[in-house]
């Protein structure tokens, strides 16, 4: 994936996928502490609206809304640059600059020299346009200088990958291995390891890694650290951040470690893939096989994850409440139906057979076992039913009218789109006056490592000035 200002870090939006990246703040040494809440009783009178509150006036260090200082107004004014300069379609110049935020050259200048000796941008080749004058400067992202690092732990799986400030791949490993029943504490630390080894790769292209987001398939607690329950891993109340480190310690990592659902941050990357292909931020409901089912609401092109992180559970969206347990401990979920197990199972393949030769098969008209090909195609079929009732229901209370598959499904959309479709038009309230579309994900595998990896370096973004150099 590589850089070209349309689909850019910025674009993905100042609402983040993750609540504590958010509201993260570092010290001057560049470590993360959070954010400080409040009791609940000053929550409750700060959105009481019902009646007038009374303050007393605070102490000025103590004001309420304090003004802005000196300091508060270049960290806005470094940060309005770095976002106009990764938003931007183009390649832009100080001139540029000075023209689209309304600041002085000399004030634009200084804060390109800023993000300049942080590395977050590089000067191009001087263009000289159709007028006499001093040739444009072009300003991009940086590359090899600042990184990212996601890491991935799943079913039948585990992957680390580092990205640029342009995008680009530094280093990235994988490894294919079945987890289910795994113990946590070995396989944490082995992906520990391995993350260790791709951060050490990117840092001898000389990138500095800034910070690592992993990504868990399954719901993960409010602390952004610890992961609650991963049925499908049959893990349980897991500290993440703890296990994973305890070989190769923090600094590999960065100077933070951040745990979000696998599904949210592989939509994150495929938010980014479609708003490059189409110019323009997309909304859609992400839905992902791997062995279970993970999904993610994008919003113009950003992941709404919900008030506690755990939206898009369509995996667990009852398609008949009388049907077969699911390992989650409900019954008729949709993993049941239409996860890669209950899919190759319905197929009479083995499970570790890929999506691409389950179609393969699917797809054989004249083959010497048509019953084998009958069969492939009655359960794709029967996927396809289930994905149409669950997405109905979700459409009905979401008004989001288009839908990604990615992992195992993405090869199979063709083959999965018309009972999907079909349902839709029968389930979803506003069919007659809404047009869905079923799209493909074109990213690759283990999308979610580039979404954690994004993720991660959206705290450059978000926060220019914690990278500047001390003058």
């Amino acid at each position: 994936m590589m850089w070209n200002g349309s689909g850019s870090l910025a674009r993905l939006g100042r609402r983040s996928l993750t609540r504590g990246l958010t509201g993260v703040a570092r010290n001057g040494n560049g470590h993360i502490h959070g954010e400080h809440n409040g009791t609940a009783e000053d929550d409750a009178a700060r959105h009481d609206f019902l009646r007038p509150q009374r303050r007393d006036r605070p102490p000025h260090s103590e004001a309420l809304r304090p003004g802005a200082r000196q300091e508060t107004l270049r960290e806005a004014n470094l940060l309005l640059i770095t976002e106009e300069i990764f938003a931007s379609a183009e390649p832009l110049s100080r001139a540029d600059l000075s023209i689209r935020t309304g600041m002085t050259r000399s004030t634009v200048s200084r804060l390109v020299d800023d993000l300049l000796a942080a590395g977050i941008v590089r000067e191009g080749s001087p263009m000289v346009g159709p007028t006499r004058g001093r040739p444009a400067v072009p300003l991009t992202p940086a590359r090899k200088t600042l990184a990212g690092l996601g890491v991935e732990v799943n079913v039948d799986f585990m992957a680390v990958r580092a990205l640029d400030l342009t995008g680009s791949v530094l280093a990235e490993a994988l490894v294919e291995r079945d987890y289910r029943g795994s113990d946590p504490v070995s396989v944490l630390r082995e992906a520990g390891e391995l993350a260790a080894g791709v951060s050490a790769q990117a840092q001898e292209s000389g990138a500095q890694v800034v910070g690592t987001v992993v990504a868990m398939p399954g719901l993960v607690g409010s602390d952004e650290r610890s992961l609650l329950l991963a049925p499908n891993l049959g893990w349980r109340d897991i500290d993440t951040v703890e296990l994973l480190t305890a070989a190769a310690g923090q600094e590999p990592f960065g100077q933070f470690i951040s745990v979000a659902n696998e599904a949210k941050l592989a939509a994150l990357a495929v938010a980014q893939e479609l708003t490059e292909a189409d110019g323009e931020e997309q909304t859609f409901l992400f839905v992902s096989a791997q062995m279970g089912i993970g999904s993610a609401v994008v919003i113009d092109g950003v992941v709404n994850p919900g008030p506690h992180g755990w939206a898009g559970e369509l995996g667990h969206l009852s398609v008949e409440p009388a049907g077969p347990e699911c390992r989650c401990g409900a019954t008729g979920c949709l993993e049941v139906y239409a996860g890669k197990r209950a899919l190759l199972t319905a197929a009479g393949l083995g499970p570790n057979v890929a999506a691409a030769d389950l179609m393969q098969l699917a797809r054989e008209e004249d083959s010497s076992d048509d019953s084998a090909a009958e069969t492939a195609r009655a359960a794709i079929s029967r996927a396809g039913w289930a994905l149409g009732v669950a997405l109905a229901g979700a459409m009905n209370v979401l008004d989001v009218h288009e839908i990604v598959l990615g992992g195992e499904f993405a090869p199979l959309t063709d083959l999965l789109r018309p009972r999907i479709e079909e349902e839709l038009q029968r389930r979803v309230l506003a069919s007659q006056w809404a047009a869905f579309r079923v799209r493909e994900s074109g990213t690759g595998p283990a999308p979610a490592v580039t979404g954690g990896a994004m993720l991660a370096l959206r705290a450059v973004v978000d926060a220019p000035q914690m990278w500047v150099p001390a003058s």
